[in-house]
């Protein structure tokens, strides 16, 4: 592995690509987050497909990035591709709250007994 860090970064034209010391096992791992690999004159162009949403196109690219990271890759991930949590909007007090199908007991009514 390479000191110098794989970037995914969201190009100039929209598109998401990576950019960097990519090896055999990290192309791998980058085609199973999604990611396409097209030969150019000056090597390869990996990057995701076109017009499938930018919230696809993060979870895609946030997903390359902890799978490289845990397979102890050095990723940079442009900050514009992380997806923002979908609660991250509402007051905290407001997540955590029971809400009425959560409070309540299982449907049969019945107690479980343990598995043997």
């Amino acid at each position: 592995m390479s000191d110098e860090a794989i970037r995914i970064t969201r190009g100039q034209g929209g598109e998401v690509e990576v950019d960097g010391p990519v090896d055999a096992f990290a192309a791998r791992v980058l085609a199973r987050a999604g990611f396409d690999t097209y030969p150019t004159l000056g090597g390869v162009w990996i990057r995701l497909p076109f017009d499938l949403g930018r919230t696809w196109e993060n979870e895609h690219a946030t997903w390359a990035a902890e799978m490289l990271t845990a397979a102890r890759y050095s990723v940079d991930l442009d900050p514009d591709l992380r997806p923002t949590p979908p609660a991250a909007s509402a007051p905290l007090a407001l997540r955590h709250r029971k809400t009425a199908a959560t409070s309540q007991p299982s449907p049969s009514g019945a107690p479980r007994r343990p598995r043997r």
